[in-house]
């Protein structure tokens, strides 16, 4: 593997496993802290991970792009804006760095916060309406990255997040990694395996419409 892929991928597991950390780990405390309310353990879930976001994809970007989203960088190459050393095995090192990524970092906010390592979510997330909420969560993820200006992608892209943790149903996961992450821990942020695989159909799904509607957008060259 070339340097600048390395890099590149080490990025990609860095970034997906410190954002995965900072989801979960202030899930745990905030659940702690909140003495039983959720809008307020909401609250502050929702601040930390659009803080650790933006840190990640400012200090990020020039080495990996910042996708940390196995939907993002599978966007992103069908349409020919990502272009990896190594092709499409550069695409598929990615998507495993950020998988591996997503666990790496639930493990570690687990191990922070004096819980079992390696355990599995037991809370169950299905339903129409959590399921559209990640087709419309991640279908707005999309639109933002494909259609952000030029140097406020990282601004615009938390600031969706943000809001999405609010306007949606599901708390706006958007991102395959993600699921498979918090399927590694039994707290406020998790989603148990049996409820993870709809929640991934369904983010491929937005990721399929946001795309669309940017293209439909585009104003002609």
């Amino acid at each position: 593997m070339k340097h600048r892929l390395r890099a590149a991928v080490l990025a990609e597991f860095v970034g997906t496993a410190m954002l995965l950390c900072a989801v979960i780990g202030s899930g745990i405390m905030a659940e702690r802290l909140s003495g039983g309310n959720s809008g307020l353990a909401l609250l502050a879930n929702t601040l930390a991970t659009v803080f650790a976001l933006l840190v990640l994809i400012e200090t990020l970007w020039s080495v990996s792009g910042a996708h940390f989203n196995p939907a993002v960088t599978l966007v992103l190459a069908a349409r020919g804006l990502f272009r990896p050393e190594g092709g499409r095995r550069g695409i598929l090192l990615y998507i495993v760095a950020q998988v591996l990524g997503g666990v790496a970092g639930a493990w570690l906010a687990n191990a922070m916060f004096d819980l079992s390592v390696i355990e599995f979510s037991s809370k169950v997330r299905s339903g129409w309406g959590p399921w559209l909420g990640e087709v419309v969560a991640t279908a707005g993820l999309l639109f933002v990255v494909l259609q952000a200006p030029a140097g406020r992608g990282s601004f615009l892209v938390a600031a969706y997040i943000g809001a999405a943790y609010w306007f949606t149903s599901s708390t706006s996961f958007a991102n395959p990694a993600a699921v498979i992450g918090r399927m590694f821990s039994d707290s406020f942020a998790g989603i148990a395996p049996a409820s993870a695989a709809a929640f991934i159909a369904a983010e491929l799904v937005g990721a399929g419409l946001g795309t669309a509607l940017a293209m439909l957008l585009r104003s002609p060259e």
